[in-house]
Parts: structure tokens; sequence; C-alpha cells
């Protein structure tokens, strides 16, 4: 089952940070949805894997959620 996980990344800047981004959560979960808002910094993700799993790999890729 698919649950919705929103972040707010303040350092995703740019369409480059948000390019990382998306393929990290790709490479975490292949069929996950993943809706980024740049101005607002915010990333939203449908994955059927727990927000603590991304959270921790946003952080490693140095873009840690606020």
């Amino acid at each position: 089952m698919n649950t919705t996980i929103e972040f707010t990344v303040p350092d995703m800047t740019c369409g480059h940070c948000a390019g990382r981004i998306k393929a990290l959560v790709a490479g975490i979960d292949a069929d996950a949805k993943v809706d980024i808002d740049l101005p607002t910094h915010r990333v939203r993700i449908e994955s059927t894997v727990d927000a603590d799993t991304y959270r921790s790999a946003l952080a490693e890729a140095d873009y840690p959620p606020a």
C-alpha cells in the first residue's frame, strides 16, 4: 500500500538538485511517484517505503529534510 510522504528540503535549489532527488527515490523504489515543487522546496513521494528510509537517504545525499 502506498503512503504519501512530504518533506521540505531547504538545500534543494535548482533543477539539478530535483533530478538528483528523483533519481535517489527511484533507486529506493522504482515504482514511487515523486512530485517536486522547487519554489517551496517541497518533495512529495508516494511509495510503499517508509519515511525514515527516505529521510536517511536524503541526508546522506546532502539534502537533509527540515
